[in-house]
Formats: C-alpha cells, structure tokens, sequence
C-alpha cells in the first residue's frame, strides 16, 4: 500500500513537472512586449551620404551600418508574432540574436530542416504539426494565418542570413 501512494506521488511530481516545462510559465512572458523598432538619424540615404562626408567614416562603413539597421528593424517587427505566441517560452533563434527557452530546439535553421525532419514545408507543420508535443501546443493555442505567415518569413530570412 505504502509503494503505491509513493508511486501516485512520484507520478503526480514528474506530470506536473513535464506539464510545466512543456507548457511554460505563460503569466509573466505574456505582459512583456517586444521592444519597438527604433528609427535612427541614419536611416534615410540622404542623412547616411551628408554624415559619411562630414564624418570620418568611409562611405562602405556607414553603408554597412544602415544595411544592419534596415535588417534588425525587419527582425524586430517580425519577432513580435514569436512572442505574441510565446514561440519563444521554448525556442531560440541564435542567428537572429533572440534568447528563448532551452525546451525546444532552437529555430535557426528550422525553415530548411522541418521539411526533411517532419515531411512537410514549415508552413504545414505549423498548421498540423506531426511531432506529439507541438500537435499539443498548437491545438491549445492555434495561429492564424497572418500571424503563421509572419513566422514562416522570419525563419526564412534568419534561415537565408545564416547561410
């Protein structure tokens, strides 16, 4: 008798332990927002050609500057589906710079890699996905279209700069 009430318990602290790391903390990570694209003085080309002659920067090296500005402006305007859909509660996504959780498997190279892993386009696997944890993630917590599109082309542009 005593066996069995050890093993309910054990049971009951390792399914509520799998259930919270599957499942993540959603109260505090839902109130946080991803941080607003910043325009800059630099951003248009007509600023970027009067401030390299004034400056003692070289042409090519502010035209490499406005190149990562324009790309961690599309990334951050992007990344706001990620975490609208707390994606990132157990997935990074190293190559775009953005820290997740260690849960799932990190989603820089996921565009090319899901096909061949799962036999469907990204696109498919996130609506029906054929892995037992995200068909459970995805059932709870489906995305629309316009959010899956904008997820879609976010791992396909860190997918194509990680090349």
């Amino acid at each position: 008798m005593k066996m069995n009430g050890l093993i309910f318990v054990l049971g009951f602290l390792l399914a509520f332990g799998a259930g919270y790391l599957l499942l993540g903390n959603s109260g505090g990570e839902e109130t946080q927002d991803a941080p607003a694209p910043q325009a800059t003085e630099n951003s248009s080309p007509e600023a970027s050609d009067s401030e390299a002659t004034d400056d003692s920067n070289s042409n090519a090296d502010q035209e490499e500057a406005d190149t990562s500005t324009e790309a961690d402006v599309t990334l951050d305007a992007d990344t706001e589906a990620l975490s609208r859909n707390n994606c990132l509660s157990c997935h990074a996504v190293e190559a775009a710079g953005l820290d997740g959780g260690t849960t799932g498997p990190d989603l820089s190279n996921a565009y090319e890699e899901v096909e061949g892993k799962h036999g469907k386009p990204i696109d498919e696997f996130l609506q029906e996905p054929t892995s037992a944890v995200m068909s459970t993630v995805i059932e709870d917590n489906p995305l629309d279209d316009a959010e899956r599109e904008k997820i879609v082309e976010l791992l396909k542009e860190v997918s194509e700069l990680n090349d």
